[in-house]
């Protein structure tokens, strides 16, 4: 099941309190990126954040399962309605994830 436009562009929105917030469609689904870092996905108008300790500390509640059948486990995140608090677990993951990097053609 692919994602819903609208869902996307609602996840940016209630994110972009952490920065620079753009997407990436991926077969039917996203990655999601903060200031060039990918973060998560959102697959089947679901959430998930790239599972960091930095964001263990930001999280209400820790739901751990792959986004997709045959991926590492990611956190789910089902309250999207909170700007801050999908601000600050995003900044959280983003800052203990590696800066990425520059692929040269």
């Amino acid at each position: 099941m692919a994602c819903n436009a609208d869902f996307v562009q609602y996840i940016v929105d209630q994110c972009s309190g952490a920065g620079e917030i753009m997407t990436k469609k991926m077969f039917g689904d996203y990655g999601i990126y903060c200031d060039g870092i990918i973060f998560g996905l959102i697959c089947d108008d679901r959430l998930y954040i790239k599972p960091t300790e930095a964001a263990r500390l930001v999280l209400k509640n820790e739901t751990l399962c792959p986004p997709y059948e045959g991926a590492k486990d990611y956190f789910y995140i089902a309250d999207v309605d909170d700007r801050d608090y999908l601000s600050a677990l995003v900044r959280a993951t983003c800052n203990a994830l590696p800066e990425p990097k520059n692929h040269k053609r």
